[in-house]
Parts: C-alpha cells; sequence; structure tokens
C-alpha cells in the first residue's frame, strides 16, 4: 500500500487540526480542547498506550463513563494501531467477563469507580480521575510519531447490543468508519456551524461513530454530557449553546414526558435526531406537535454497519412517519425472503446490505459471520418493507415477530396501536408460549395515570384487527433495555414465560 492516504479514523481528527486549530473541538464539564489541544492529546495518549507494552493489533478495552478522556482514548487507539473495545458501563459479572475474555483484551482502560467490577486479574489502567490515569499522564509523555496504520487495519471490535444472544464483535476497519462518517455527514446535514450535545453513552456506535466522530470531522464545537438529563438539556438549548441533539426513542418519550417540556423555550433547537429503536408513531407526532420548527432526522441501522444505513430527512417525513427512510451514500440495500431472493416493492422481508461501511466479521465467531454473511449481502435479522421510491420502514426484528395462531403478527403495529392511549407511557410487545395461540400476544406496559388491563385490550381491538390486538397485558414500573434505549424483548420474554 502507497503511505499516505490517510484513511484512518485519527485522521479525521488530525486534518481538522490542522484546518482550524484554534477552533474549540470538545467541551466537557469545566475543560475545553481545541481541535490543535486534541490531537495532540490523542498523540500523546498514544504514546502512554505503546509504553505500556501493547504492539499494533492489540486489543484495548473501554470501560468508562463519558467523558472527554474516553474519546481521546478512543482516537489514541486508533492512532497507535490498537483495536478498541468499548464496554457497556452497565455491564457486570459474566456479561462483563465475556467481552473482555473473548475479545482478547491485552488491558481495560476503566473509571475507578468501574474498574473493581472487572474479572480478577484483569490488567487495567485508569481513564481519569486517578494520579496515573491516562489523562494525568498526558504532559509527562512524548508525542507519539510512529506508522500510520493501514484504511484495512482494524479499530474496534464493536460488540452487538446482545438483545436476542451473546453479543458478537463485529470487526471494524478504519476505511468502514471513515465511510460511515461520511455518510452520516452527507445524510444529516452535519457542520461546523451546528452546535451538537452528546449525552448518550459514546461506548455505542449511535453516539461516537453517527455523531461525535462525524462532527469533529466538519470541525463543530461539540459539548460531551454525562447523561441524557433533561434539566441540562434545556438548560443548553435555552442559553443557546446546543442547537442539535442526538437522541433514541425513550430518551425522547422521557423528554416529551416532562412537565416543563410544554413552557420550556426550546425553540433554539434545530435538529433532532432519533434513532436506535423504533420510534412509536403517537409519540413523534406529539413531538412534531410541539416543536413544529425542529427538523427530526430518523437514522436507522445496526452496528455491523457501522452503525448507520438508512435515514429519514424532515422534509420526507410527511406521510412517512413509521419509514426509517432510504439509503445513505455508501450503502446498498434489498429485501429478500428466506431463499435470497428479492421480494416486489410493498412485500415484508429481510433487509440486506453491501456497504464498505459493513464489518469483516464476528472476532472469533466465524459460524456466525458465515451465517450472517452469504451470496455477498449481510443478513441483517430486521423485517422491511420497500416502496416503490425506495423508503424503507422496518416492520419488526426477524426473531420478534409473533406466531399467534399461525399468523405471523409485528410487534411494532400493535405497540402503535397502544401508544395512542392516553393512559400508556410505554409499551413493548412479545409473544409467550401458548398452547392454544402458539405465540399469545402479549402487552407489557408501563401506565401514565389509572388504567386496566380490560381497556387496553378494547382500545387496541379499536385500532387492529382482533387477532392482532393483546391477548393480555402485564403492568411493570419500566421496561428493561440497554444504554442505547433498545427494549430487551429477549428478558421480557424470559421474565413472564412462565
Amino acid at each position: 500500500m502507497t503511505p499516505g492516504h490517510g484513511s484512518t479514523v485519527d485522521g479525521v481528527l488530525r486534518r481538522s487540526a490542522r484546518r482550524t486549530p484554534a477552533r474549540a473541538a470538545v467541551e466537557y464539564r469545566d475543560r475545553t480542547w481545541t481541535y490543535e489541544e486534541l490531537d495532540e492529546a490523542v498523540s500523546r495518549a498514544a504514546g502512554v498506550l505503546l509504553a505500556e507494552g501493547l504492539a499494533p493489533g492489540d486489543r484495548v478495552g473501554a470501560y468508562g463513563h463519558n467523558s472527554d478522556a474516553y474519546l481521546i482514548a478512543f482516537l489514541a487507539c486508533a492512532r497507535a494501531g490498537l483495536v478498541h473495545v468499548p464496554v457497556n458501563q452497565n455491564l457486570t459479572g459474566e456479561d462483563l467477563a465475556y467481552i473482555v475474555r473473548q475479545s482478547g483484551s491485552a488491558l481495560v482502560l476503566a473509571d475507578p469507580d468501574l474498574a473493581g467490577r472487572l474479572p480478577a486479574g484483569t490488567r487495567t489502567l485508569a481513564l481519569r480521575d486517578a494520579e496515573d490515569s491516562l489523562l494525568a499522564r498526558l504532559p509527562a509523555t512524548a508525542a507519539h510519531e510512529g506508522p500510520e496504520p493501514r484504511s484495512e487495519d482494524l479499530v474496534q471490535l464493536l460488540y452487538t447490543s446482545g438483545t436476542t444472544a451473546l453479543p458478537k464483535g463485529a470487526m471494524m476497519t478504519h476505511r468502514a468508519l471513515v465511510h460511515e462518517y461520511l455518510s452520516a455527514i452527507t445524510a444529516l446535514d452535519l457542520s461546523a456551524g451546528d452546535r451538537p450535545a452528546h449525552s448518550l453513552p459514546l461506548y455505542h456506535s449511535a453516539q461516537l461513530h453517527v455523531f461525535l466522530l462525524p462532527y469533529l470531522a466538519v470541525g463543530a464545537t461539540n459539548i460531551i454530557l454525562d447523561a441524557p438529563d433533561g434539566d441540562r438539556l434545556f438548560d443548553l438549548i435555552e442559553e443557546g449553546r446546543v442547537d442539535s441533539l442526538f437522541a433514541p426513542p425513550t430518551v425522547w418519550i422521557g423528554l416529551a414526558n416532562r412537565p416543563d417540556f410544554a413552557t420550556r423555550d426550546l425553540s433554539g433547537l434545530r435538529k433532532a435526531y432519533y434513532g436506535a429503536s423504533i420510534m412509536p408513531v403517537p409519540v413523534l407526532e406529539r413531538l412534531r406537535e410541539r416543536l413544529p420548527e425542529l427538523g427530526f432526522f430518523n437514522c436507522f441501522g445496526q452496528s455491523e454497519i457501522g452503525p448507520l444505513a438508512t435515514v429519514l430527512a424532515p422534509d420526507e417525513h410527511k406521510g412517512r412517519l413509521d419509514s426509517c427512510g432510504r439509503t445513505v451514500l455508501f450503502v446498498d440495500a434489498r429485501v429478500v425472503d428466506e431463499n435470497g431472493e428479492d421480494v416486489p416493492d410493498g412485500t415484508a422481508g429481510e433487509i440486506v446490505y453491501r456497504s464498505p461501511q459493513l464489518c469483516e466479521g464476528y472476532w472469533d465467531k466465524p459460524e456466525e459471520t458465515a451465517a450472517a454473511f452469504r451470496d455477498g449481502w449481510f443478513h441483517s435479522g430486521d423485517l422491511a418493507v420497500r416502496d416503490a421510491h425506495g423508503y424503507f420502514t422496518i416492520v419488526d426484528r426477524v426473531k420478534d415477530v409473533i406466531n399467534s395462531g399461525g399468523v405471523l403478527v409485528a410487534s411494532r403495529q400493535v405497540e402503535d396501536a397502544l401508544y395512542t392511549h392516553d393512559a400508556v407511557a410505554e409499551a413493548a410487545v412479545i409473544g409467550l408460549p401458548d398452547e392454544r395461540w402458539i405465540e399469545a400476544i402479549t402487552a407489557v406496559v408501563v401506565p401514565r395515570g389509572e388504567v386496566t388491563e380490560e381497556e387496553l385490550i378494547a382500545h387496541a381491538r379499536e385500532n387492529l384487527p382482533h387477532f392482532k390486538a393483546p391477548k393480555r397485558v402485564l403492568f411493570v414500573e419500566e421496561l428493561p433495555r440497554n444504554a442505547s434505549g433498545k427494549i430487551l424483548k429477549r428478558e421480557l420474554r424470559d421474565r413472564f414465560a412462565s
């Protein structure tokens, strides 16, 4: 390979630092980094990691909360030729040990309050808040100036969310992620003048790879928050410091349900991005009614494709509120049947992808890789419908479709019907084993106010064919979800199967 192509993740930052060195790149709590300062910090952090005896290709776990240190560590791994392994900071016990063990991480960068959860014998280095942490060692460490990694080198093992099975480490290359960044920039209208807040976990691909890194590529000023705290977000919007926000539907639902949602001045918010799971149409309608000038973008994809695959832009929402849009710049998609043959437009089938954004397969899982990559296409596991204009609508996860009396029912359609009831704050529909129905359509509901099972079943029957209405409604205080906002239906099925 001819050197100097620069198609690397850390090269994205390097170019912005040379173009606008003095512009503020990142704000976190009371710290601000200019692009030049951030680029220098990344080079020094790469030097710290290599001084630990790591070699290019080694895996480095990252088990920390949102912070500037977390971002610097990821970019430092990229610059040093190491493979970054982001770990959900909520994992403990065997779930945590599995990812550390399966990835073969030689070192885990961990926040001090989390390090004690790691398996005994794990080699660790504090990310921050410690005397010998990665962040504390930067001033005394020389900048790494070794050879650049190649665009085809692995840069991250991006573990799937594990909503239906054990997580798998999607092997992402520099080239795949750089392609995905350009897709995000063009499809989501990202620009240097935007003022984005990044409040979702940075270990998750949506916040890191669809927003933070693409925004660094265009030279925006990025505010990193510890969490999607409604008070803090509303304050930043009212102060004019934030005009762009990404959040999964669960967070948007929480913001819309706040008592002050109707009274705070949120007119400064220009761009609203949602994704990571399906947005209930009634919730989206409520948000759009309250903020009619706000541009909503629906972002859809999955870890294996970097993760952005399709986008529904603000001017495309009319008449398509349930659509996830059309494919982004570097993604090609089809809808196929169980034999891999194209189905007619308007017919449900599995959506499959071909793209330079795709992972190289799953780390140390050849059988799962072969099952997912067939006939030159990646099989997503998502059930979708394509229309004649190229717009896709996700019907369900293939594994979440309910077989009720021999009829296949998409859980999303039932959930949308339930969300039209004022007393439903959140809903998840699953199939539970049933002697008569094979699977009984069951709604698990977080109520908002007084409501009975009979009322919700009757309401669903008013909006759906009777065979699609829930046979049971179970009430819970909250739904289990991962940090990206996806509801863990596997946990619900396990909990209520008996």
